[in-house]
């Protein structure tokens, strides 16, 4: 877990669970002010064709968002900073909103073949689209572009790589098909043996 992580989220009622739980507890003194990304992570996040985005209402619930797009639609634009196209959608601008109060943001990247997950945390900023096209040009999709409305730029803070336990690995139909394609041909030519 890196340094600044550890002292974001482990809180004094998080040390007291764990002291209660565990007998003793947590904590990290002198983290710098944010830890920056390795090439590890960025390779990782340039992979992924989805995340869950977490913004805290005015109210003080968390909202949970899921994003998806081809892979690396998240941007790493430097080891501390990330960016994703926003596109039309269903007009609610409840991450938008959120973001607009208070600029705190955690994301959740997920690699379930491999039961491998990435937790980020950040600050993040809305950007208009009309007001950029140049981040049009640079972050979304030539055949998307006329459908960007924001971009979301989120300042890394820290990050921190769970454990692989209780993830079930979970495949999308283009790695089912890349796995079975491989069979399909071995019955293919068995089956033309078969007739011959």
């Amino acid at each position: 877990m890196a340094e600044k992580f550890q002292e974001i989220v482990f809180t004094g009622s998080v040390r007291a669970a764990q002291e209660h739980y565990y007998g003793k507890s947590q904590s990290v003194a002198g983290a710098p002010e944010r830890d920056a990304l390795t090439e590890e992570e960025i390779a990782f996040i340039q992979s992924r064709d989805s995340f869950y985005m977490a913004t805290v209402s005015e109210t003080g619930w968390p909202y949970v968002q899921h994003r998806g797009g081809k892979p690396g639609f998240l941007r790493v634009l430097s080891p501390t900073s990330l960016a994703f196209a926003d596109y039309k959608g269903n007009r609610q601008l409840l991450s938008t909103g959120n973001l607009a109060a208070n600029d705190r943001v955690a994301l959740f990247l997920m690699d379930y073949p491999q039961r491998a997950r990435l937790k980020i945390l950040g600050h993040a900023k809305i950007e208009d689209a009309r007001e950029h096209p140049e981040l049009v040009t640079q972050l979304a999709e030539p055949d998307a572009r006329r459908l960007v409305e924001r971009f979301f730029v989120i300042e890394v803070v820290s990050y921190d790589w769970n454990c692989s336990q209780h993830i079930t690995p979970r495949y999308t139909m283009a790695e089912v098909e890349a796995a079975v394609a491989p069979l399909k041909q071995r019955i293919a030519e068995l089956e033309a043996k078969l007739k011959s």
